[in-house]
């Protein structure tokens, strides 16, 4: 037996992927929660998981992935729902990333 397999790689597809749409249609209903800080605490936003579902086989470009993601195009989610990130915001989103390479 191998002590070190993820028990993420043992949870079925379809609990999988009813808990990633559940987790897509949260951040879609609190878009209070900025991308800019998504990405400063945890170190991935909406427009990560629009390239990872890119990067899983999803057809689709970078614009029509992120339109999944968010409900609707990215411009539009830019306009209506994104605020300008502080320097604050974008030295702990740098500083979180960085940690990423770590992985």
């Amino acid at each position: 037996m191998n002590s070190n397999a993820d028990p993420l790689d043992s949870l079925d597809d379809a609990q999988a992927a009813a808990a990633f749409r559940r987790m897509v249609r949260h951040l879609r209903h609190r878009h209070d929660a900025q991308n800019i800080e998504l990405m400063g605490l945890a170190g991935f936003c909406r427009n990560c998981l629009a390239d990872w579902i890119r990067d899983a086989g999803y057809p689709g470009d970078k614009e029509a992935a992120r339109e999944v993601i968010h409900g609707m195009p990215s411009a539009e989610w830019k306009v209506t729902r994104q605020t300008p990130a502080t320097p604050e915001q974008l030295a702990r989103m740098e500083a979180s990333i960085a940690k990423n390479a770590q992985e």
